[in-house]
């Protein structure tokens, strides 16, 4: 049975996956079609095509490699400068940037001389370049707000799941007390397991981290906690005297810091896990959370290299921050359906999984690099930025910029990608990331 829901939990994300990428080929078709370039192919995949069809002069297909997509525009590049298609050179770095030329008006028909990508206005190409990773972008914030607000996030609430019977430092493995150690202070107070704390010093608690953040700042001192006790639903007043305890350090978010710890309060309990749905406002600001730690985790990325090295040649430990791919992300989704949740947070996990990787999609596909998206942005905005200082200067408009020229470049850019593509998929098979 669990194999059984394993697969079944890879198979949703391979679907999950495979929407995301037509859903991000999409955006790029639309604004094509929008106008008036000719799209010869709309695929989703690599490889040998498994289906395709064709509706009017586009080809719709599946391929065998569900590992991206593409569309062909036809004139993605200007002619040479000689003012032909094609033109052929010894000069291995102008063979490269002519083969690219060529490829882009392989399937030139008469009556697509006005049809062409690169004859279409600096600012309509950027909408299509940009409509691709927009389409992530959208749909990451979709899945977010649906998690966020619709499924709801497992967090600690203020309710006391268990009380620690003695004053233990972070870290610090035992299961008993030492028979010097101090009572802790939710136990001497009287907190008993399923006790929702009200109040904290005369302070409303909303949260657990607001609680948590409170009994950090009182270490010394007595602090009346008001609660309701599971038991008979009444209301009581505790008294406590925090101590000082050393503690994992938090960030900003309440998020622990690896390897460091700090002297703070300690009251000593444990807090129940419980299902919160947020409000708009909550979401929002959790999302722009994610979004800036996808920022942070993708120009982290290089650093990261050595570690996965290390981890497929020496079988070294991945880090929990380490990089996976798409194997390793179908590989997880596969473990979360294999255990024994609720299929709530199942599916939590699930929509939070695809939420992330197209945020990732989109962030990675604005870098403005060839052959993704932004590279091409930033060549229509070069050239915008160009003819607009002729027209200002009284100049001959320089013409459209040779985005071609810059081919034997991405092809190092892309050369990069695919090794630390392989590189993730080798470290994701053989010393892959673990749920704990």
């Amino acid at each position: 049975m669990d194999m059984l829901m394993k697969v079944l939990g890879i198979l949703l994300f391979v679907v999950g996956l495979l929407f995301s990428i037509a859903w991000h080929e999409l955006g790029h078709l639309s604004t094509a079609k929008l106008f008036g370039i000719r799209v010869p192919q709309y695929m989703v995949g690599f490889g040998r095509t498994v289906w395709s069809t064709r509706r009017g002069d586009t080809e719709y297909g599946l391929k065998a490699i569900p590992l991206g997509g593409y569309i062909r525009m036809i004139g993605m590049f200007p002619p040479g400068a000689d003012g032909r298609i094609t033109q052929r050179s010894s000069s291995p770095w102008r063979t490269m940037i002519e083969d690219a030329r060529s490829a882009s008006y392989e399937e030139l028909q008469p009556g697509d001389e006005d049809r062409l990508f690169y004859t279409r206005k600096p600012w309509k190409r950027v909408i299509v370049m940009f409509a691709g990773p927009g389409m992530n972008l959208i749909l990451s914030i979709g899945l977010f707000f649906t998690l966020f607000m619709g499924i709801g996030v497992q967090q600690a609430v203020p309710t006391v799941q268990e009380v620690s019977e003695c004053v233990v430092p972070v870290g610090t493995k035992t299961d008993t007390c030492a028979p010097d150690a101090p009572k802790s202070p939710a136990n001497l107070a009287g907190l008993r397991a399923g006790d929702t704390v009200l109040a904290f010093g005369g302070v409303p608690i909303r949260d657990y981290a607001q609680l948590q953040g409170l009994i950090r700042d009182s270490a010394g001192k007595n602090v009346a906690i008001e609660v309701r006790h599971k038991d008979n639903g009444g209301t009581a007043v505790l008294n406590a005297d925090i101590k000082s305890n050393t503690l994992q350090a938090l960030d900003a978010d309440g998020n622990a810091i690896k390897g460091r710890t700090v002297t703070a309060g300690f009251l000593g309990i444990t807090p129940l896990q419980g299902v919160h749905h947020m409000s708009f406002g909550e979401s929002a600001d959790r999302m722009a959370t994610a979004a800036r730690d996808s920022v942070t985790s993708l120009t982290k990325l290089p650093g990261k290299i050595p570690g996965l090295w290390h981890a497929v040649v020496d079988g070294a430990p991945r880090d929990s921050d380490s990089p996976i791919g798409m194997v390793g992300a179908a590989r997880l989704g596969g473990d979360v359906f294999a255990m024994d949740l609720p299929a709530t947070q199942q599916l939590s996990f699930f929509v939070g999984l695809l939420a992330g990787i197209n945020m990732m999609l989109f962030l990675f596909n604005m870098l403005p690099l060839l052959p993704l998206d932004g590279g091409h942005i930033a060549g229509a905005l070069w050239e915008s930025l160009r003819r607009g200082f002729a027209k200002l200067l009284r100049r001959p408009d320089p013409g459209p910029f040779d985005v071609a020229r810059l081919m034997p470049l991405a092809y190092v850019v892309a050369g990069i990608f695919i090794c630390f593509t392989g590189l993730v998929m080798a470290a994701d098979i053989v010393n892959p990331v673990r749920l704990n």
